[in-house]
């Protein structure tokens, strides 16, 4: 258990330090002043002061902050809302609704696009050390759709419903999320392409759909290679996680299918359990590969037009940048805040919802 612990603050602390990295950094670079750049919630465990930034680490791995001066109304002095820098000389600079909105945007947009920057560079690891597996038919069912279509063994799945495919995983997800729809496959054969539709069988034993074939050809990959499949696959997780958002305002996925930092710390501790036999390296790219997973999803979810996420905010300037002018810094705070008690209730949910899965 105690190394689920250190595992776990060791994947999360790299995502969330990724993601605030990327809001100072820009700050920086486009004169905001940060107040605060924090990494975890709750209590201080240790802080110290260099330039005119505060770091802070604080107990609860769970989260993290870069804190603006003079966002949402809140000056770190006595700077009276709607009086201009100008008007106080010993008003602190830097404030970030001084700063240019397209500054401004950038600032806001880089936490999230950074990890998916740490999560590209993750995969180039993952994909240096393990290769990549490629969506080649190794093997056909007998009797499936697959087979009766016409499709023979090497042929190279290049499209799936019209998108392109690069990877196993796609092949697979795809075909596990069917629900019995005709899926349209472009394959490869002896330089050739060949399109065909194909309706997939139910099996009562498996409770789902089948196409009726198996993919997957490893590849060592070196050079370009290496680039191209590490892009692949935070390609495959970002689209994977966008599906997953889709499902679940669909009605597919329920909300007892999320999962909060106690679900997560589970999935940890039993995917380190079955990695363990294959010795510490399998241990170490798993855990790597979780990491790649956690900081898409945080890209993506901190990109929704939610009040209190970075999207929230995005809208809030891109509004200024169609009416001309801002929303009052006071009221757009409210609106956050408001956003943030959501956020901390639906954390709450979520978090009773694992404890429930554990002792169920």
């Amino acid at each position: 258990m105690v190394e689920t612990i250190i595992v776990f603050i060791l994947v999360f602390g790299v995502v969330v330090i990724a993601h605030e990295l990327g809001h100072f950094l820009i700050a920086k670079l486009n004169g905001i002043r940060v107040v605060e750049f924090a990494i975890g919630m709750g209590p201080v465990v240790k802080a110290f002061t260099a330039g005119d930034t505060r770091y802070v680490l604080r107990l609860l791995p769970i989260g993290g902050a870069c804190m603006f001066e003079g966002e949402d109304g809140v000056y770190s002095d006595d700077r009276e809302k709607g009086e201009a820098q100008e008007d106080l000389p010993s008003a602190p600079r830097g404030a970030f609704n001084d700063a240019k909105v397209w500054a401004r945007i950038a600032t806001v947009f880089a936490g999230p696009f950074f990890n998916i920057i740490l999560a590209f560079l993750l995969s180039l690891v993952i994909v240096g050390f393990s290769g990549e597996v490629l969506p080649r038919v190794i093997a056909l069912t007998e009797g499936y759709p697959a087979q009766e279509a016409g499709m023979r063994e090497g042929d190279m799945i290049t499209k799936l419903n019209g998108q392109r495919v690069y990877l196993r995983e796609e092949v697979i997800m795809g075909s596990y999320l069917n629900r019995g729809e005709p899926v349209s496959l472009e394959y490869e054969r002896d330089g050739k392409r060949y399109t065909t539709t194909i309706t997939p069988r139910y099996s009562e034993e498996d409770n789902r759909y089948y196409i009726g074939f198996s993919v997957g050809e490893p590849v060592k990959c070196r050079g370009w290679d290496l680039i191209k499949y590490g892009a692949c696959e935070v390609r495959y997780w970002l689209q994977t996680t966008v599906k997953s958002l889709f499902m679940l305002v669909q009605g597919r996925l329920s909300a007892n299918d999320l999962s909060g930092p106690v679900g997560i710390a589970v999935m940890i501790d039993e995917t380190i359990e079955e990695a363990k036999p294959y010795g510490v390296p399998t241990i170490v790219l798993t855990m790597i590969n979780f990491a790649v997973l956690l900081s898409v999803n945080l890209g993506v979810m901190n990109l929704l037009p939610l009040p209190a996420l970075d999207g929230g905010r995005l809208l809030f300037l891109l509004l200024e940048v169609v009416r001309g002018k801002p929303i009052p810094p006071e009221k757009e705070g409210m609106v956050h805040f408001v956003g943030f008690v959501a956020l901390m209730m639906l954390m709450v949910f979520v978090f009773y919802n694992d404890l429930t899965k554990i002792f169920s």
